[in-house]
């Protein structure tokens, strides 16, 4: 098994939509950045490219690049999906914390775990995400910015594979040949 961890952070500012696990929340104010600057699915997708040994979303999605200005993240998070699955992993579970002082965010919860487990092709059950705030203190609780935090567990399929290779009686090959005659 590996472990991912994944952190996220914007700026809150007006004129923006405020986009959070695939859901446009109305609020009065959004997240600033180069695509929909949805810090959730930010940080899901470093955790799990993480895991994957995979390097970072800046190094994939860069935010110089023009064909990522205001792209849904979602979309992001599905071509994240099908790197793992490229490379052979498989997605265990997905845990996520939005630290933000406001909006209340529970009653887009369920959704937003919809829209992640959907992305991933994944059972809502293997997705997790809560909110909370920090009662006030620092820039999410100033409502400055919101943050994200994320950590996931994937499995190589190589992994799951027997491989006779390692037993030393084997020899590679796996079954030991039967005498001419005899069945297994």
């Amino acid at each position: 098994m590996r472990v991912g961890m994944g952190y996220d952070v914007h700026k809150l500012t007006e004129g923006r939509d405020l986009i959070l696990g695939g859901v446009n929340i109305p609020w009065e104010k959004g997240l600033l950045g180069h695509s929909d600057a949805d810090v959730v699915v930010h940080a899901i997708m470093d955790a799990l490219l993480g895991a994957a040994a995979l390097r970072d979303i800046g190094r994939h999605f860069p935010d110089t690049d023009p064909k990522y200005k205001g792209i849904s993240s979602i979309l992001l998070l599905q071509r994240v999906g099908k790197l793992l699955e490229e490379n052979m992993y498989v997605i265990n579970n997905i845990d996520a914390t939005i630290i933000a002082q406001k909006p209340k965010l529970l009653p887009y919860i369920d959704t937003m775990i919809k829209n992640v487990a959907q992305a991933l092709h994944l059972e809502e059950n293997q997705v997790n995400i809560k909110a909370t705030t920090e009662e006030g203190l620092g820039f999410t609780g100033s409502m400055e910015g919101i943050s994200a935090h994320a950590i996931c567990a994937l499995t190589s399929i190589q992994d799951l594979m027997g491989d006779d290779r390692s037993v030393p009686s084997c020899q590679g090959c796996c079954r030991q040949q039967a005498p001419e005659g005899q069945e297994d």
